[in-house]
């Protein structure tokens, strides 16, 4: 925008209107932030902040207790207070209930070089893990590791 000297008398009297800026620019037919430059170039008086509008000092008022308890929010820990932790209470079990039985999978890997693809349904009793010789550095065997180990495409070549 031209900034003719008429412009700036007009801005200058809107803003010791106390108008704001985004109602002096409307009025110009100009942006606010128009407003906002011309007025810092012009070094025109600063406006107060609309977040302070009084300059009594603030009263601090007692704190009232939330109605309804906040969730519990998992911070982390600092590092020079060490964190102490309660124990749990621990529930009563009645004794005529029987503990869990423990089911021990068919899949073992400590240190074999059997295939780990899984075969069946997870939880029904036929389920298994494929058993054949895995490959040197996979964790299946060279049927399974075709299936898993799929080569990406160029996608150069779908673009013609």
């Amino acid at each position: 925008m031209d900034w003719t000297q008429e412009a700036i008398e007009r801005l200058q009297a809107l803003w010791a209107e106390g108008h704001s800026t985004a109602e002096i620019g409307r009025r110009m037919g100009i942006s606010k932030n128009a407003v906002v430059g011309k007025a810092h170039r012009l070094n025109l008086s600063a406006r107060p902040s609309p977040i302070r509008r009084d300059s009594q000092p603030r009263v601090e008022r007692p704190r009232v207790p939330r109605a309804t308890p906040r969730r519990d929010v998992m911070r982390m820990p600092s590092p020079a207070a060490p964190v102490q932790r309660q124990a749990a209470p621990t529930p009563a079990v009645p004794k005529a209930v029987a503990a869990p039985t423990l089911v021990r999978s068919s899949f073992q890997r400590s240190g074999q070089r059997n295939c780990c693809w899984p075969l069946g349904e997870p939880g029904s009793p036929d389920f298994r893990f494929c058993s054949a010789e895995g490959l040197a550095g996979k964790p299946y065997c060279a049927a399974h590791a075709a299936v898993a180990y799929v080569k990406a495409r160029d996608r150069r070549e779908d673009a013609a």
